[in-house]
């Protein structure tokens, strides 16, 4: 008989695939040397014993084994550690017995052995493992308002660890259908029991969009508890605290549980409810009896979830008791007293609501912003959320990873499970609990593309939840004519984001910030949706009046907040609807409160100061550009301006179109939307979707007359006979009249020169206009070709995009 070949290999990190199935992912020329191959099961030693599955790797070096959190816990063994690995060959387990870990926990042995068949049937375990299971938990609370008549119960799913303390036959056997288990409700004896509360089944491998953050973490925390040696040979203390903080629903509670699951240390959590006493005193005491048990179960880790429930800011808080509970918990960070190895992570939302004193070297020594994650961070953790969804193969993950700006990791999970509980209400509609459901049917459920795109309509970003503007369906081909304002949009919006290789490859960057000007119902606030819309980003819509507050300082806030939101969900696109209401000249309002001035210059801050604007375009729309403040309207702020002109007959043929689009069927032949097109100059977008509106209630009001004591059922015939003929639209043409007439027009046009051409260029046009209009006045005395060229002179300065060469040659030609 030949002796069993063990090897030493170094431990990384499993794939997301890996993660739950026990694998051991190996090199081929390794697996020759161990005997092993696919399929075949190993045992893992380090501090423990583990035993995993082998398979193929061509990923890992010749050294390295992959293992996920599950197997890294039983074997005692974390990311770099070393551990010896040799062939075995597990029987089935004919009965193991489970013990709690750190406290006495009373438990149904039957409900026990069908959660073990049902989490580890058919894998492997081994004596001394570890294992983590969700009980339900009922705590009960004095209220301090009811002293003494009661209190109130909540219910929470917390984990707990257990220990396998007997397997039977061998050290190590297969979970099978006939495995018995027998529970002992006495503590573990052993000395390789882990101390202190369950921080969860959660490893790395379970926190996605998070490797720079994660990384940082683990400096702070998991080396010094595993090799203080380094820190005692450098001549420095190991950091004593880190705070975690960032918007809700980031990681920060979930990497704190991580962590101390891979560090394998004690590990207790403060929570402010149970902090908080009537009693004098009580709530220090509980928190010295806390940071007393971890030292004597040094190294350990301390997490305090919320700490701005319990540390607050002293000189803002009203109550003697939060300020006693900070002293305390100062003292016990940095106190006269050494307390050991014991590290503390905290997490908040609101790190500028702690005490300052905390947020120091000796008590958190390093704050790290969890913040919301970028593309590929999204794509890792839809992965890790339908890692055990069954997914239909037309759902593309990368698609939404690139269309869920936003979304913090919470968001995600949320989307996953929104579309498995919409897969499941297609499938099994009205569902009876009682109805009991066929294997194929089950085996055939799939969680499809329909339904994620429906659960994306459900949830929106926890980012963006107060500021969020859900964005009308309104796409480029939604907005007739404007064809150059349109292409100047996407390049400034879309390029910048589906090319941003490109740009990165210039060194250049994309205008911050964008003035849509031109007369009132152009399609101003319609661009603005179509191009959030077509970018895929986030959007926020904001109203002058909103912003401005009679408390001092409460507007500048709300100018400050919206910037901040849009930054922690980049890209997104502010928009601001009659810009001119917000940041209006400074200067111009006599004896005024100044709130206006100070909004100004809080505006021109936020877009131009110290903090940059990374992925925020700022869009400002008006139809009175002279009234904006100038400081606005220089590069590096709303640096480019489009005018937003009056459709010409292109123009409104298109808008036309677009209105007429859903009524195709219904027109009458008689109608000729090229005579529409002659008969409405100097409508606006606005004046046009106002006369289809009109024409068509002509139509209904002539139906519903016509059919004034009809029966239901022949109503309900008629209604497809019924056309929209050329009359109704003379009718409305009677009733809806345009904005702008031809010197409107002129005059709008004329307003918008300074802000899109240089000096020369606006002198050669006051010129044009000049002789244009002497041209017009003396109209009657001129011949046929004069008219011509005044009419073609005309077109040419109501032209989006001006030919100067073109207009200079035919003021020549009126000059002589």
């Amino acid at each position: 008989m030949t002796d069993k070949i063990t090897l030493p290999f170094i431990v990384q990190e499993a794939d997301s695939s890996d993660v739950g199935r026990g694998y051991a992912r190996i090199n081929n020329d390794v697996m020759a040397k161990l005997g092993v191959d696919s399929g075949d099961f190993v045992k893992i030693t380090g501090k423990r014993t583990g035993v995993a599955k082998v398979m193929r790797s061509s990923v890992s070096g010749s050294g390295t084994i992959a293992i996920d959190g599950d197997t890294r816990r039983a074997a005692g063994a974390g990311i770099g550690d070393t551990v010896m690995v040799e062939k075995t060959a597990p029987q089935t387990a004919a009965k193991i017995t489970i013990q709690p870990a750190a406290q006495s926990i009373k438990l149904d042995s039957r409900q026990l052995e069908q959660f073990i068949q049902g989490q580890y049937a058919g894998k492997p375990i081994a004596k001394g493992q570890i294992i983590s299971i969700p009980l339900a938990t009922q705590q009960t609370r004095e209220d301090p308002f009811l002293s003494g008549w009661g209190g109130f119960s909540s219910y929470s799913t917390e984990y707990y660890a257990f220990v396998i303390s007997d397997v039977s036959p061998g050290d190590i056997a297969i979970i099978g259908s006939e495995t018995a288990v027998h529970y002992k409700d006495s503590v573990y004896k052993g000395e390789d029991a882990p101390k202190g509360k369950s921080a969860g089944n959660i490893h790395y491998e379970d926190i996605g969009g998070l490797g720079r953050e994660l990384s940082q973490v683990r400096e702070m925390i998991e080396y010094p508890l595993r090799h203080p040696e380094v820190f005692e040979k450098l001549g420095i203390e190991p950091p004593k605290g880190v705070l975690l903080y960032g918007p809700p629903g980031t990681g920060k509670t979930l990497i704190a549980r991580a962590v101390a699951n891979e560090a394998g240390a004690y590990f207790d959590t403060i929570s402010g409810p149970e902090i908080v006493s009537k009693y004098y005193g009580d709530s220090e005491e509980k928190l010295r009896d806390i940071f007393q048990k971890a030292e004597e179960n040094s190294p350990a880790i301390i997490f305090i979830d919320e700490i701005d429930s319990i540390a607050p800011k002293r000189e803002e808080s009203k109550g003697e008791m939060e300020r006693r509970v900070v002293a305390q918990l100062l003292s016990l960070m940095d106190g006269l007293k050494s307390r050991g190895k014991v590290i503390v992570i905290a997490a908040t939302n609101l790190p500028d609501s702690i005490d300052p004193a905390l947020r120091r070297g000796g008590r958190f020594d390093r704050e790290i912003e969890i913040g919301v994650p970028d593309k590929e961070g999204r794509k890792e953790i839809l992965q890790i959320h339908s890692r055990n969804v069954p997914l239909a193969e037309n759902v593309d993950l990368i698609k939404y990873a690139n269309t869920t700006h936003g979304f913090v990791g919470a968001d995600l999970a949320l989307v996953v499970k929104e579309a498995a509980m919409h897969a499941l209400r297609r499938e099994f509609p009205g569902m009876n609990p009682d109805e009991t459901i066929s294997k194929e049917k089950l085996e055939g459920l799939k969680v499809t593309a329909e339904d994620f795109e429906s659960a994306l309509k459900m949830v929106q970003p926890s980012a963006m939840r107060e500021v969020l503007v859900e964005v009308p369906d309104i796409h480029w081909s939604d907005v007739g004519g404007l064809d150059g304002v349109k292409e100047e949009l996407q390049q400034a919006v879309e390029w910048p984001l589906k090319y941003a290789d490109v740009y990165k490859q210039f060194a250049t960057k994309s205008p911050k910030g964008f003035l849509m000007f031109g007369p009132p119902g152009t399609g101003k606030t319609l661009l603005a949706k179509a191009v959030a819309n077509e970018s895929e980003c986030n959007f926020i819509a904001v109203k002058g009046p909103e912003l401005m507050s009679k408390w001092v300082g409460e507007s500048e806030k709300g100018v400050r907040e919206i910037f901040r939101k849009a930054r922690l969900a980049s890209p997104s696109i502010i928009f601001f609807d009659e810009i001119d209401s917000i940041v209006p000249k400074r200067g111009s309002y006599e004896g005024s409160s100044h709130v206006t001035e100070s909004v100004v210059s809080q505006f021109l801050t936020e877009l131009d100061g110290l903090e940059e604007l990374k992925n925020v375009v700022v869009i400002g729309a008006t139809n009175r550009p002279d009234m904006i403040d100038p400081a606005l309207l220089r590069p590096g702020r709303l640096e480019q301006h489009i005018f937003v002109p009056p459709p010409d007959e292109e123009g409104r043929k298109q808008i036309l179109e677009v209105y007429l689009k859903g009524v195709k069927e219904m027109l009458a032949e008689d109608l000729n939307v090229d005579d529409l097109v002659a008969a409405t100059d100097g409508f606006v977008g606005a004046d046009i979707e106002a006369l289809v509106r009109e024409a068509k209630m002509v139509a209904i009001r002539e139906f519903v007359k016509a059919m004034a004591g009809r029966e239901a059922q022949e109503i309900s015939l008629a209604v497809g006979s019924v056309r929209i003929y050329k009359r109704h639209f003379d009718e409305a043409l009677k009733r809806v009249r345009p904005s702008l007439d031809k010197e409107g027009r002129r005059n709008a046009e004329r307003d918008s020169w300074p802000y899109r051409f240089n000096e020369e260029e606006r002198a050669t046009l006051d010129k044009a206009l000049t002789a244009l209009k002497m041209a017009e006045y003396k109209a009657d005395d001129e011949d046929a070709a004069v008219k011509e060229q005044t009419a073609k002179l005309d077109k040419l300065l109501m032209s989006h995009q001006k030919d100067f060469s073109a207009i200079k040659e035919i003021l020549k030609k009126m000059e002589n």
